[in-house]
């Protein structure tokens, strides 16, 4: 029985640093990329999956019914509001003019704004 908590801590240990990461990651690319769109991306989906990735290796240490539960809470919750704050802020940036419209390969939004109009 004990090996299998040292193999849960170890994994644990390597998931948190994992997770820790690829979130590093992503703040390098908010702060390298060069426009609003790029870095939005870079804000959601790595550190989405960075912090799940976190939230799992403490999962494995922690261990105890009401941690495992606020663990998923703080999961589904990261999960529901991220994209969707990076989706208004990039939605905010086109309707402002921050993005260069000769990037886009598709502007589907273009063709909505003017039939709202």
């Amino acid at each position: 029985m004990k090996i299998w908590l040292q193999i849960a801590d170890t994994a644990g240990a390597v998931l948190v640093f994992l997770g820790a990461a690829i979130c590093l990651l992503g703040v390098v690319g908010m702060l390298r990329l060069p426009d609003v769109l790029s870095r939005s991306h870079a804000a959601t989906k790595p550190q989405s999956l960075g912090l799940l990735l976190v939230l799992g290796g403490v999962a494995l240490r922690l261990r105890s019914g009401m941690d495992l539960a606020t663990l998923a809470l703080i999961g589904f919750f990261q999960l529901m509001t991220g994209p969707v704050a990076a989706h208004l802020v990039a939605r905010s940036a086109y309707r402002t003019g921050q993005i260069d419209h000769s990037e886009l390969l598709f502007d589907e939004l273009d063709v909505q704004l003017t039939e709202e109009s």
